[in-house]
Parts: structure tokens; sequence; C-alpha cells
């Protein structure tokens, strides 16, 4: 079938499938196989389609468009994805946003991502602010390989290895992490099951990187509706100039502060 054809019946098999998006994914899919960008598409509507069924197939039981397509971008980077780690999401590259902000006037800065699935933050650090000294870690093998992986891909100098909370009692300019926030996924969209659950279940965790951190500032992402909670265990613990970041959507996704 042509890409147009293509198009239609992806669009209309995700729309049964209950996907969010399915125009925006049917074109990314169709494009992906076309091996073209999704704007370029439009010019080639004409051109037949081969290989489309197994990643239509995959999104349409709801794995990650992110997985299917096997990478995805953040910021001014193309992460390679795979279900080893979270998907990068939008509202993360406003942490990355804040901590740039954060580091802003100090010369090779110490920075620790705890957490660092894939590398996204981290290496994003890396990309905006070359002087930075970034180090990523994970409690997950998986995880720490593929963010090697994206490290290597992409030419970033950052050091990753094991380890996790007490990481970040060493000493560093800033500490950045997108810890496991969600309690329960019931009730969740069902492309989280694709998703480590080590990385996405988990409560406390704010709190306690928090109290341990040795550090002159910390940015955190939060769920919906946990921002004040964490912005006022940050208050108790001393920190100055905590302030709640909303994310593109309007909800309340990162706080910071600094000591």
């Amino acid at each position: 079938m042509t890409a147009r054809e293509a198009i239609a019946a992806a669009e209309q098999r995700l729309t049964s499938a209950g996907v969010d998006s399915p125009r925006v994914d049917a074109e990314l899919l169709v494009a992906h196989v076309l091996g073209v960008s999704r704007t370029q598409l439009y010019a080639d509507l004409d051109r037949e389609v081969d290989g489309l069924e197994p990643l239509l197939a995959r999104r349409e039981a709801r794995e990650p468009l992110a997985y299917v397509l096997g990478e995805w971008g953040f910021r001014r980077l193309t992460l390679k994805t795979d279900a080893r780690a979270l998907v990068p999401r939008p509202e993360t590259e406003v942490v990355v946003e804040r901590a740039l902000a954060l580091l802003d006037g100090t010369p090779a800065p110490r920075v620790l991502d705890v957490g660092v699935g894939s590398g996204a933050i981290a290496l994003a650090l890396k990309d905006e602010r070359p002087d930075a000294r970034i180090t990523g870690v994970d409690e997950s093998d998986d995880a720490l390989a593929l963010a090697r992986e994206n490290a290597d891909r992409l030419g970033l100098d950052v050091e990753l290895r094991a380890g996790g909370l007490e990481s970040a009692h060493d000493g560093w300019d800033l500490v950045v992490s997108n810890p496991p926030y969600v309690e329960t996924l019931d009730g969740l969209q069902p492309e989280l099951r694709y998703e480590p659950e080590v990385a996405l279940v988990g409560t406390g965790l704010h709190e306690r990187l928090a109290e341990g951190a040795r550090t002159r500032a910390l940015v955190l992402e939060v769920g919906d509706g946990q921002a004040d909670r964490v912005a006022a265990a940050l208050e108790a613990l001393d920190y100055r100039n905590v302030r709640i970041t909303r994310d593109l959507s309007g909800i309340a996704r990162v706080v910071e502060g600094e000591r």
C-alpha cells in the first residue's frame, strides 16, 4: 500500500486500540519505515510502504512508541530507547532546564544524576554544559548499559556507574533526579506495563535523597500532586530558595532548592 493508505489504516487501528494520538503515531511509524522525517513524509505519500505491520502491531498492543521506533528525541539529542529504561519524557526536559539555570555561573560544576536510566538528563546536561563533570548512577545494570550506549553514540563524556541514593553523599555542585514516584500502576495507561517497574514505582525517595545529599543545589522531578509535599520537605531540611516549576501541561513537575 502507499504511504497515504498506510497512514489511514494505521490511524484507524490505533484509534480502535485506544492510543491517545493515533494520527501522529501513525505518521511517525510510516515515516520511520520509509526512513524519512515526519515532515518529509508528506512529500512521499505515493511511495510504497513495506515492513510496517510488525511495528504497527507492537504499537497497537500499546507498547510505547519510543520503544517501537527504537529512538526518541530529548532536548537536542536523539536517544536510543528500549525497555531497559524509562522513555524520556517532555516534562523531564524541564528538569534539565532548571538544572542548567542553577549551574549558571559555576565553572566546571560537578553534577550527579541519581537514577540515570537511558542517560537523558545526564547527557543533555553534558551536551549543553560541556565543561560540567557529569556522573550518572543507577542500580540497574541494564539501564547503565543503555546509558553507555547512548553516551558512546553521542560522543559525550560522562561517568556512568552503579549506585543509588548514597552516591549523593559524596559532595556535588548539583544533584538531579527523576526518582520512582508512582504509588501503583493500577488505572494508569497500558504503555507503562512495558517500562521497568523498578524505575516507576516508589515512595519517599525524594525526601530520602534531599536529606542525605551533600550538594549546593538539588533538582527533583515529582508526580502530579506531589510538589507541595516535596517542597515542604526541602524547607524542613533547611534548603533555601525552594521553587516549584510547572511543565508545559501546567502540572507542578519540578522542585528545587539550594544549600
